[in-house]
């Protein structure tokens, strides 16, 4: 269901942004509703009490974003909140900022190393992304992960480059082990 409002209201906004030419502005204003509603412990409390009613909820929104983010974008926190779906907000709010950044091609990089990677090889390796995939841009999210041993491990979207010594070790084990059964099934 979540899902469905999502995409629902995240196809929305984004036609909106779209056809008004203002795509750039909502993309920057949904990032920072997103990481207010992120940030904001007391304001998520509040949003989420049961016995709170919705005209409270509404009105805060509308004190804390009008005037301060696109209209269009306070209508949409509103309805969410009217439909009883507010809960879904930051998934919508998710949701809408992926469809811009496919549209704008940006893309999303979340790199795992065994050591902090310095400025060189941070730009090598933007640069390698950005020649061997149709995105213009990249936001690069880096990790230490020392478990690795060697090597990277790179995330687009659903697509995973794993060239980590673990995951090339735990390959090796794995080709050995059934090497090894195949020698012991073999034996009289």
């Amino acid at each position: 269901m979540a899902k469905l409002v999502s995409k629902t209201y995240g196809d929305a906004l984004f036609e909106l942004a779209v056809e008004s030419g203002r795509l750039d502005s909502f993309l920057d204003e949904a990032r920072g509703v997103r990481s207010v509603l992120e940030s904001s412990r007391e304001l998520d409390q509040l949003m989420n009490h049961p016995k709170i009613v919705k005209e409270e909820k509404i009105a805060t929104l509308e004190n804390i974003f009008k005037g301060r983010v696109a209209d269009e974008l306070v209508g949409l926190l509103r309805m969410l909140v009217e439909k009883g779906h507010y809960s879904d907000t930051p998934a919508v709010l998710d949701y809408f900022i992926e469809q811009a950044k496919e549209y704008k091609h940006i893309g999303t990089a979340y790199v795992t190393t065994v050591m902090t990677l310095g400025e060189i090889q941070k730009s090598n390796l933007v640069d390698r992304l950005l020649a061997t995939t149709d995105y213009v841009e990249f936001e690069m999210h880096y990790e230490v992960d020392p478990s690795l041993i060697g090597g990277m491990v790179i995330r687009i979207k659903d697509r995973v480059v794993d060239s980590s010594i673990r995951t090339k070790l735990a390959t090796l084990c794995s080709e050995l082990s059934k090497i090894q059964l195949k020698v012991g099934e073999c034996a009289p």
